[in-house]
Parts: C-alpha cells; structure tokens; sequence
C-alpha cells in the first residue's frame, strides 16, 4: 500500500531509540523526511545518519529537551530552517514512573506534566501554523494504555497521559478546520530496550533468564501472550498519519494485543 508519504516532512519527539527511533525509521521507509529529536546528541546523530544512509532521506538530528519551552522551540525552529515546516509532528518523548501518591513531591507531578503534556501544548502551538501553511497535516500522540488502565505503581505518568489524551481530543476539535488531524495512541506492551533493561536487572539475582520473565509479563497482562514489537507499533503510527487514514480526526487507538479489558 502506497501511504503517499515520499517527500513529507515528519517531527518526532523521542526519536533516538526504542518507539520513536522505529517511528522515524518508519516513515523514513516511506520515503518521508524526519526530523529527530532526543536529548542524546551523540547517539541521535548516529541514528539520523545510518536511517539517512539506509533509506535515502533527509534525516535531521535536533539535540533538545521537549519539557522545556526552549527545547520545543528549538525543534520547532530547526524544522522550519531545515525543511520549511513539518507535515506530521509525532509526540512520542516520554518515560514511565514509580512512586506513591502519598510520598511523590509535587517537583515529580510537575516534571512529568512538562514531559507528557506541555510538550504537547507547546509543540502545537509551534508546528500547527506550518502545517496551515503547507495546507494541512498530521499530529499523533503517543500516550499509553495506563490512561485508561492505570496500573497501580505509577500515578504520575497514568495521570499524565490520560490528560494528554483529553488534550489531544481538544486539540484535534480546534484545528480540524485547518486541514490538520489530530490522534492518539495508546500502546501496550511494547518490547523497548527499557523492558529488556529492567527484565535483565530484575532476573539479574535469580539465574538472568531475562525473556522468561517478559514472558510471565505478557501472559498476565496480554491475550495475544506476547510482547508487540516497535515496528508493528511504528507501522501503525504512519498509517495513522497519512493520507489512507484520512477520516480519522480525534479518536485513540489502542495497540495492545488485547490488554485492556473494558470495551
């Protein structure tokens, strides 16, 4: 299926590894350009250029931090120079959590607020009026099953992403007059580096039979039994934003093997 994506322009936040990095090498396959940004410059720029080698693209790094205003306005600043704008921004920077409500400081709510929601606030009002200016375009969010099946160790970030799902809905209402199409995402188990870390230290005591463990994960949690990869993930990221999926306006998605167990 041709997704019409060949010399599109596509911002991803989080790009340097694990969902975004699959993201970005995703549209790159599609003939897209991307520009990536993490907080990592060394290993970003590495990326940016075996994805550029690979794929044929144009393949930018931005060295920011999107919590930040300064870090949106860098990225935002950077695809404008660049590019003259972007047709897809992508909102993927973000990390879990681990706290109780009693004990977490109100400096750990604010932080992870910047991250997963102003980033968001402050990346549209940045990107929307590119988009308008090259007639239309594509943002995705990707939030997390946890906004709608919090899972009890970590408040802060199943607070978080489920008000970035409202923020996204609300977005997606103000500019569908300009053309521009706003989702949300909600992953499941997804098999990142981050999940083979934390198996390894977790298993690290007891033998390190680090794959057995994700596997008792993915069959308490998951029906399909398995952890998802990033590129079936990333593969549905770009559908969401091209053209082929051009009805859809303000809805989220659940890519979850079937993990959530409400309708």
């Amino acid at each position: 299926m041709d997704l019409g994506l060949k010399g599109k322009v596509a911002a991803v936040t989080g790009a340097s590894v694990g969902i975004g990095l699959g993201v970005a090498e995703a549209f790159a396959r599609e003939g897209a350009h991307v520009v990536m940004a993490a907080r990592g410059e060394e290993r970003l720029a590495k990326e940016a250029d075996r994805i550029a080698g690979d794929h044929g693209v144009r393949a930018l790094p931005v060295a920011c931090d999107v919590a930040t205003a300064g870090g949106a306005e860098r990225l935002a600043a950077a695809a404008r120079n660049t590019f003259g704008g972007a047709d897809i921004l992508v909102n993927n920077a973000g990390t879990g959590s681990n706290e109780s409500i009693m004990e977490a400081p109100d400096e750990k709510w604010q932080a992870y607020w910047e991250l997963h929601v102003m980033a968001a606030v402050r990346l549209a009002r940045a990107f929307v009026p590119m988009m308008r200016e090259r007639g239309g375009g594509a943002i995705l969010h990707n939030a997390s099953i946890c906004a709608v099946q919090p899972l009890w160790y970590e408040p802060i970030y199943n607070v978080t992403k489920a008000a970035l799902v409202m923020f996204s809905k609300n977005l997606a209402n103000e500019v569908i007059k300009d053309n521009i199409r706003v989702n949300t995402v909600n992953p499941g188990l997804i098999l990142t580096p981050d999940w083979i870390k934390t198996a390894r230290q977790l298993t690290a005591s007891a033998g390190g039979d680090w794959e057995a463990y994700l596997q008792t994960v993915a069959d308490e949690h998951a029906p399909i039994k398995r952890f998802g990869t990033v590129d079936e993930l990333a593969d549905f990221f770009v559908f969401l934003c091209s053209d082929r999926a051009s009805y859809s306006v303000g809805s989220t998605y659940h890519v979850d093997g079937g993990m959530l167990r409400t309708i």
